[in-house]
C-alpha cells in the first residue's frame, strides 16, 4: 500500500486502515456512522436518515449537533488522502471512496473473477481468486460491531454472498480432487450453517470422493433428522438423488459446482413468467422508469446492488401499471423468472392476503412440491430465500398493505429483486435496502398524451381547450383520466366539451367519475385507503377539508382537529404514509384535488354541521392569533386592535422574533389570504376583518390587486357587522390600494367616508391616518399644496395624541410633498426631523422612507453622492423588512441619481432591477420604468459614434436630473401609515 494510503474494512469489525495499520475510530456511534456512510459510498446520505439510524425514532434534541461532531471526527481521520473525503450536502453527507478502497468492493471483484475463471475451466486460477477474496474476511460476519437496522440488512446480504462464494470455492476444490482438507472445512460449515443444504451436499460428495461412503450416508441421515425436527420437511430432490447415487455406488458421481434445485427427473423446470399483461399505451413516468432502471446498474451480487424497491402513491395513481410495465421491459434481465403476487391490501372484495398464503403461492411457482412446503411462516420464508439463492428472479409484490405482508416475501439475495407497490409508504422497508419511488399526478403533457392514446381519432387535438379542462379537473390522476377517456371512447357522439362541463363543479366531480365497477369507481378506490385508517386519522382526514388553503402545517392541522401538535403530527404521518396527503416540503401537507373533494364529501356525511363549523372556527382562531402575534413582532409600533384572548381549544404557533414572523407570513401567505375569504363566506366577519388587518405588512410585499381583493372582502365584513371602528381600520388600506392601482375616484370617496366615520367616533388618531393617506391621494393628482395641507393636519392630530410614529410619518410626508413642488431645501428640514424621530423610537420602516426622501432631495439639489448614500441606506432597510414596493421605488430613484452623474450603465442595471420587481408585483410603476429604459436602449445602438464625440456631460440641470419620481402612492414615501 502506498504512503498515506487509506482503506475501509467492513468484512468483520469496521475499520479505517492508514498505511496498513488500523486507525482509531471512536465509540459505537461514530463507528456506526462510518458504516452507514459506507453503505452508500459516493452517494448522498440524508442527515435525517442518519439520525434515525443512530438514535431511533425519538432522537435527543442534541442529535443533529452530535452528528456534526461525529462527522468532524471522521474527517480528521480521513485527512491526508485527497481521493477519500467526506463532504457535506444540503440535506446530508457524501463519503467519496474510490474503487478498491473498501474491502467489500475488492471481495466482489475477486468473486466475480473467480467465477468467470471456473466457467472457463481454469480451476486453479478460479480457486486462487475465490480464496483471495475470502481471505479479506476477518471473521464470519461483516459489520460485526455495528447494530443498526440498515447495516444489519446489508450485512446479511454480504454474509450470504460470502457463503455462496465459500460453497463455489469448495465445490471447485472437490472437483480438483482435493477432498481431504475440504471435508474438514465442510464439517465445520454444516455445524455453523445446519440448514444450508449446499454444504451438506458437498460434504456428502467429499466424503464419498475420499472413499468414506458410510460417513457420507451418515451425513445424509443427520441432515434428514435435522430438517424434519426443525422445519418438518424432507431434504430437497437433489440431495435425495445424491443419496440414491451414493447408495448405488454410481460410477458417474462426481462433485459439481452448486446449482439451483431441479426436478427429480433431472429436467429443468419451467421458468415462471407470472407478470400480468402491460398497459398497451403506457404514458409518461420517465423519471420513475429511469430510477427503476438505475436499480440494475450495480453489478449482480455486488454489495451495492439493490434488492427491493417500493412504488408508493395515492389510490388511482398508476402504481401497478408502472410496476408491470417496467417488469416487462426488464424481464430479460431476470432469466430465472418473474413472479407476481397481489396481496390485495386495498381491495373492494375479500380480505388482504396473508404472508403465509402469498409465500405458498410463490413456492409453488418455484416448483416446490406441496409436501415440502412447511407449515410455519418462518420456515416457509427460509425455504423461499434458499430457492432464490444464485437465481436472477424479479418478484412483483402488488397492492401491499403493511410490512408484515411484505417482509417474508423479500428475496434476501442480491441476485434477485423485489418490486413492491403500496398506497402506504412502508418506510420500514428502507431497513431492507428498499429504494422508494413516489408517484404524483401526471404532468400536463403526459396527461394529454394519455388522453390522446385512449380516446384516439384526434379528438383531443380537435378540442384542445376541453382536453385541458379535463386534465385540470382530474389533477393528473391516471385512474380519473382513464375513466373519462373510456367514456369518451365509448360515446364518440359526446363532445369532449360536454364531458369537461360535467367535471367543472368540484362538488359533483366524484359523481362524474363514478362507475358500477368498484375497481375503477373513484369513490370506492379512495374508500379502501380511508377504511384502513385509525379512527383518529380518519376524523382528521375529514376535517382537513375545512382548510381553505393549498397546504397545511402540523400546527394548523392540530387547530382544525382540536388536538395537540404532537397528536396531529402522528396522524398526519399516518395520512401521508397512506398517500391520502402529500408532504411537498417537510412539515407541510397538501391534498390531491380529488381526494379533497372526497374528504369534504365524507365530512358532510359523517361529521355534524356543528363539528365542521367548530373545525373552521378553530382554524381561523389559530390563524388570527398567530398572525396578530406575528404582526406585533414585525411592527411593534403599530396601533393594536381589540382582540379577545385565544380560545382554550387552540394553541397559536410560537414565533421568536420579527425575522421568524416574516418567514411565517411568507410560508403561510396563501393560506392566510384564502382564510380571509373563507371567513367571509361563512359570515365569521370579525375573524375576517381582523385577520385581514394582521396581514398588512405581508400584503404590502405582494401585488396590489391581491391587496385590493383582501381589503374589499374585509370592508364588506366590517359593514355587515355595522362596526364603524372596524370599517375605518380596513378602509384606509383599501383606499391606499385603490390609489395604487389608479382607482382614484374610489379612493377619494372611501377617504371621505373614513374621515366622516373618524369624526363620528371622535377617533383623532384614525382621522390623522386618513389625512395622511389623503395627502398621497392629492399627490397622485399633483395637487401638492393640498397634499401638504393634509399632511400638516395629520401632524397636528398626531401631536395632540402624542403619536410619535405618526408624527414621523407626517413630517416625512410634508418634506416629500415640498420636494414634489420643487422646494427641496424645505424638504430636507422636514425629512431630517422625521429621520431623527424615527431613529429615536426605533422605527426602521420610517427610517427607510425618510432616507429615501432625503436621497431624493439631495439628488435634486445636485448632491448626488449624498443622494446615492441615502438611497442605499434605504434599500438595505427595505430589503431587511421585505418591503418589495418600497425597495422598487427607491431602486428607481437610485437609478435616476446614477444617470444624473453620467453612469448610464449602472442606471440601466438599477432600473432593470426595479422593473423586475414591479412586473412581479403587477405594479403600474413598471411602465414608467420602461419609459426610462427605452431612450437608453436606443442610444446603445449608436454608442460607438457617441464615444467619438460624447458631447457635454450630464449635470443636475439635465432633463434626467429633474425627472419626477414614480408617483406610485409612495406611502409617505414607501411606508404604510401607522396603525393602519
Amino acid at each position: 500500500m502506498t504512503a498515506n494510503a487509506q482503506e475501509f474494512r467492513v468484512l468483520g469489525p469496521v475499520e479505517i486502515v492508514v498505511d496498513g495499520r488500523p486507525a482509531a475510530i471512536g465509540a459505537a456511534k461514530p463507528r456506526t456512522l462510518l458504516a452507514l456512510l459506507l453503505l452508500d459510498a459516493n452517494r448522498p446520505v440524508e442527515r435525517d436518515w442518519l439520525i434515525e439510524q443512530l438514535w431511533g425514532e425519538k432522537p435527543p434534541n442534541s442529535a443533529e449537533a452530535t452528528l456534526r461532531t461525529y462527522v468532524y471526527q471522521l474527517r480528521k481521520r480521513l485527512r491526508g488522502n485527497d481521493a477519500v473525503a467526506l463532504h457535506s450536502r444540503s440535506q446530508g453527507y457524501v463519503l467519496e471512496a474510490p474503487a478498491g478502497t473498501v474491502d467489500a468492493q475488492r471481495f466482489d471483484a475477486l468473486a466475480k473473477r473467480g467465477r468467470q475463471a471456473l466457467q472457463r475451466n481454469r480451476s486453479d486460477e478460479g480457486i486462487t481468486a475465490l480464496r483471495e477474496g475470502l481471505g479479506l474476511w476477518r471473521g464470519p460476519a461483516s459489520f460485526a460491531d455495528i447494530d443498526a437496522a440498515a447495516v444489519r440488512d446489508k450485512a446479511r446480504l454480504l454474509d450470504d454472498l460470502r457463503l455462496e462464494v465459500v460453497e463455489q470455492c469448495l465445490a471447485a476444490e472437490l472437483e480438483a480432487d482435493s477432498p481431504v482438507t475440504t471435508v474438514a472445512e465442510l464439517e465445520a460449515l454444516t455445524l455453523a450453517h445446519p440448514l444450508r443444504e449446499g454444504f451438506w451436499r458437498l460434504l456428502m460428495l467429499g466424503l464419498y470422493g475420499a472413499g468414506r461412503q458410510a460417513e457420507a450416508l451418515a451425513a445424509y441421515q443427520r441432515l434428514y433428522r435435522l430438517l424434519d425436527a426443525e422445519l418438518g420437511i424432507k431434504p430437497s430432490p437433489p440431495i435425495e438423488e445424491l443419496h440414491r447415487q451414493i447408495l448405488q455406488y454410481d460410477p458417474r458421481l462426481r462433485p459439481a459446482a452448486p446449482e439451483n434445485a431441479t426436478a427429480a427427473g433431472g429436467s429443468r423446470p419451467t421458468v415462471p413468467r407470472q407478470l400480468p399483461s402491460s398497459a398497451p399505451h403506457f404514458t409518461g413516468r420517465e423519471a420513475q422508469l429511469s430510477s427503476l432502471d438505475s436499480l440494475l446498474a450495480a453489478p449482480v451480487e455486488s454489495a451495492g446492488a439493490a434488492t427491493a424497491a417500493i412504488i408508493t402513491g395515492a389510490a388511482g395513481m398508476g402504481k401497478t401499471a408502472l410496476a408491470v410495465h417496467w417488469a416487462h421491459r426488464v424481464a430479460d434481465r431476470f432469466p430465472d423468472g418473474q413472479l407476481y403476487v397481489s396481496l390485495r391490501g386495498f381491495d373492494p372484495v375479500g380480505q388482504p392476503l396473508k404472508a403465509g398464503e402469498a409465500l405458498r403461492s410463490l413456492l409453488e411457482a418455484l416448483h416446490t412440491p406441496p409436501m415440502r412446503i412447511p407449515r410455519d411462516l418462518d420456515a416457509q420464508a427460509a425455504l423461499y430465500r434458499s430457492l432464490l439463492v444464485g437465481r436472477r428472479v424479479l418478484v412483483v409484490i402488488d397492492n401491499a398493505r403493511d410490512l408484515d405482508q411484505v417482509t417474508p416475501l423479500l428475496p434476501g439475495t442480491a441476485t434477485s429483486l423485489a418490486l413492491v407497490t403500496s398506497r402506504n409508504s412502508l418506510s420500514g422497508l428502507s431497513a431492507h435496502g428498499a429504494v422508494p419511488i413516489t408517484l404524483t399526478g401526471l404532468a400536463a403533457e403526459d396527461a394529454e398524451r394519455f388522453l390522446e392514446h385512449r380516446i384516439r381519432d384526434r379528438r383531443t387535438a380537435a378540442e384542445p381547450e376541453a382536453a385541458e379542462r379535463i386534465i385540470a379537473a382530474c389533477d393528473g390522476l391516471p385512474l380519473a383520466l382513464a375513466i373519462v377517456a373510456a367514456r369518451a371512447a365509448a360515446r364518440p357522439d359526446f363532445s369532449l366539451t360536454a364531458l369537461a362541463a360535467s367535471l367543472d363543479d368540484a362538488n359533483d366531480r366524484l359523481d362524474a367519475l363514478a362507475d358500477p365497477d368498484p375497481t375503477v369507481d373513484l369513490r370506492a378506490v379512495f374508500s379502501w385507503s380511508y377504511q384502513a385508517l385509525t379512527a383518529d386519522a380518519a376524523r382528521l382526514f375529514r376535517l382537513l377539508s375545512t382548510h381553505p388553503g393549498p397546504e397545511i402545517t402540523t400546527a394548523a392541522a392540530a387547530a382544525v382537529a382540536g388536538i395537540t401538535a404532537h397528536a396531529a403530527n402522528r396522524l398526519l404521518i399516518e395520512l401521508s404514509r397512506g398517500n391520502l396527503l402529500n408532504e411537498p416540503t417537510p412539515g407541510r401537507f397538501a391534498f390531491h384535488d380529488l381526494l379533497r373533494a372526497y374528504s369534504a364529501e365524507l365530512a358532510e356525511t359523517v361529521d355534524s354541521k356543528r363539528e365542521r363549523d367548530d373545525a373552521t372556527r378553530r382554524l381561523l382562531d389559530f390563524y388570527l392569533h398567530t398572525a396578530y402575534a406575528a404582526s406585533r413582532l414585525t411592527d411593534p409600533n403599530r396601533d393594536p386592535i381589540p382582540l379577545a384572548d385565544p380560545p382554550a381549544d387552540i394553541t397559536p404557533f410560537r414565533l421568536a422574533d420579527g425575522e421568524t414572523a416574516m418567514a411565517w407570513f411568507a410560508s403561510e401567505g396563501a393560506a392566510l389570504t384564502t382564510a380571509v375569504q373563507a371567513a367571509a363566506e361563512r359570515r365569521l366577519d370579525t375573524h375576517c376583518w381582523q385577520l385581514a388587518w394582521t396581514l398588512r405588512d405581508h400584503l404590502d410585499r405582494g401585488p396590489w390587486q391581491e391587496q385590493t381583493a383582501v381589503w374589499q372582502t374585509a370592508l364588506e365584513a366590517a359593514r355587515r357587522l355595522d362596526d364603524a371602528d372596524a370599517e375605518v381600520r380596513v378602509s384606509r388600506p383599501l383606499a391606499e390600494a385603490y390609489s395604487q392601482i389608479g382607482r382614484t375616484d374610489d379612493a377619494g370617496a372611501l377617504l371621505d367616508r373614513t374621515l366622516d366615520l373618524c369624526r363620528d367616533l371622535n377617533d383623532r388618531t384614525g382621522e390623522a391616518h386618513a389625512h395622511l393617506i389623503r395627502g398621497r391621494f392629492f399627490e397622485r393628482q399633483e395637487r401638492f399644496d393640498e397634499a401638504i395641507a393634509s399632511a400638516r393636519c395629520a401632524l397636528e392630530l398626531y401631536r395632540a395624541a402624542d403619536h410619535l410614529e405618526g408624527q414621523g410619518s407626517a413630517l416625512n410626508a410634508i418634506g416629500w410633498y415640498h420636494s414634489m413642488s420643487g422646494d427641496h431645501r424645505t424638504a430636507l428640514a422636514y425629512c431630517e426631523e422625521a429621520m431623527k424621530l424615527m431613529e429615536s423610537i426605533g422605527d426602521r420602516h420610517g427610517q427607510a422612507t425618510a432616507a429615501d426622501s432625503l436621497g431624493y432631495a439631495h439628488h435634486h439639489l445636485g448632491r448626488h453622492a449624498r443622494a446615492i448614500a441615502f438611497y442605499e441606506h434605504a434599500l438595505a432597510l427595505y430589503r431587511d423588512l421585505g418591503s418589495r414596493t418600497g425597495e422598487a421605488d427607491t431602486v428607481v430613484n437610485l437609478g435616476d441619481a446614477q444617470h444624473a452623474i453620467g453612469d448610464t450603465e449602472a442606471a440601466q442595471r438599477t432600473w432593470r432591477r426595479a422593473l423586475a420587481i414591479f412586473d412581479h408585483l403587477g405594479h403600474p410603476g413598471a411602465e414608467k420604468v420602461r419609459a426610462r429604459l427605452a431612450p437608453l436602449a436606443d442610444r446603445s445602438m449608436v454608442r460607438a459614434r457617441v464615444r467619438s464625440d460624447p458631447g457635454p456631460p450630464l449635470t443636475r440641470r439635465s432633463s434626467w436630473s429633474r425627472t419626477p419620481p414614480l408617483r406610485t402612492a409612495r406611502r409617505c414615501p414607501g411606508r404604510p401609515p401607522p396603525g393602519r
